[in-house]
């Protein structure tokens, strides 16, 4: 099955970038561009690709032990930028370096847990809003993105997500969203203590 960690964002700051995102779909030619559904909105941490039935238990406990020794931390979302002229995507303020530490627990999990990952990239926190199949001119939605900040949340759960990609052929059809794990950040070590 195709896995990935993530952070999902709370149903309200969801509610925040949707107004933003209607408001940019209505800009010109954002029709070319494949916007992604709000229920795909997520921060993805790691990505673990295919992943073996065999291994899912191991890397889910291993997941676990990630959030118990990470904290709950404040973060919302705000501005954005683009990769290339391929992705849009909106950005994140408050604490970045627990978000990064997060992903580099859950990149180390799947490592561990015997999944075969990409080579280490610096993580760059971003939710992604829009792709284009050709290289698109994202300027516009970027200025547009800049005065966007929305409410900050407490990250409570790192989760283990899997990814059913469209398999119908039906044009627009976008990837489905399964949460497989919900693990609560800060449950402290095995004795009971609060992770530091």
């Amino acid at each position: 099955m195709r896995l990935f960690a993530a952070v999902l964002p709370p149903a309200d700051a969801v509610r925040e970038l949707a107004t933003e995102a209607d408001l940019l779909r209505r800009r010109p030619g954002a029709d070319a561009l494949r916007w992604t559904g709000r229920p795909g909105w997520h921060f993805t941490l790691a990505f673990y690709g295919e992943v073996a039935d065999a291994i899912v238990p191991d890397l889910t406990e291993r997941l676990t032990r990630a959030a118990h020794r990470t904290a709950p931390f404040p973060l919302a979302l705000r501005g954005g930028g683009h990769f290339g002229g391929r992705a849009l995507w909106a950005g994140a303020t408050g604490d970045i370096d627990s978000l990064r530490l997060l992903a580099a627990r859950a990149e180390a999990a799947g490592r561990k847990a015997g999944v075969t990952m990409e080579e280490h990239r610096h993580y760059r926190p971003h939710l992604t809003l829009a792709r284009s199949r050709d290289s698109a001119d994202f300027t516009p939605y970027v200025t547009a993105l800049d005065g966007f900040a929305g409410r900050t949340w407490t990250v409570g759960e790192l989760c283990l997500v899997r990814s059913n990609l469209p398999a119908s052929g039906i044009p627009g059809e976008r990837p489905r969203y399964e949460t497989l794990a919900a693990r609560p950040l800060g449950a402290g070590d095995r004795t009971g203590q609060r992770a530091r």
